[in-house]
């Protein structure tokens, strides 16, 4: 079959890994942050409180217990979505190398509005943020499991600089996590085209050259 020049063809975009472990990362990383601002709100530390809309659980207890559900899903489903990327080579591929220049040069772009996107091929900001919410997933946590245990894992505790500190680390952490994923749907509602690929594990790409 010919394809003329500039006509539209689907293209494989995301693998079934990748999709499904995309989807309950969302659902756990929801009820993680919800029941999080309720734990948060019983023992806050600034001046201020999350809304009752913003949290799960009801009560402290309940919150916790959704807490630590959202938890052992979450680095499940993470584990297995960071061994495929790392035995498939995904990873390698859609993610390096990050080279400063490209970094501000895209940054310039987006910027003006003229940032191209093709689903399956990211520029290199998206490889930096997505690099960057890897590593404050490794810093939820460990910072996490220093505040759940912290006379068992009294060391890593103290690698935080204590109880305290590391309560402030988990919450700043998850802020960064949250902050990727308002970007992550802003990108979402500016290409539609995106969430499709990630439902269907496929989009369309425009071809420039005849293809057989």
């Amino acid at each position: 079959m010919n394809l003329s020049p500039h006509q539209e063809r689907p293209a494989a975009s995301h693998p079934l890994v990748v999709r499904v472990t995309h989807w309950i990362n969302a659902c756990a990383i929801v009820c993680m942050v919800m029941s999080g601002c309720a734990i948060y709100n019983a023992f806050p530390i600034f001046a201020f409180r999350f809304p009752a809309w913003a949290t799960v659980g009801g009560w402290l207890g309940g919150s916790i217990a959704w807490h630590f559900a959202a938890m052992w899903l979450l680095c499940v489903n993470g584990l297995v979505y960071v061994i495929f990327g790392l035995v498939s080579g995904r990873f390698r591929q859609r993610f390096l190398p990050v080279r400063p220049a490209d970094v501000m040069r895209d940054l310039v772009l987006a910027a003006r509005f003229k940032l191209p996107h093709e689903n399956g091929a990211y520029n290199a900001v998206q490889k930096l943020l997505y690099l960057v919410v890897l590593l404050l997933g490794v810093l939820l946590v460990t910072s996490g499991l220093s505040l759940w245990k912290p006379v068992q894992l009294a060391w890593l505790s103290a690698l935080f600089g204590g109880f305290d500190f590391a309560r402030r680390v988990h919450f700043f952490a998850m802020a960064g996590v949250v902050g990727f994923v308002v970007i992550h749907l802003a990108l979402v509602i500016l290409v539609p085209r995106t969430l499709l690929a990630m439902l269907n594990g496929r989009s369309k790409r425009t071809s420039h050259r005849s293809a057989h």
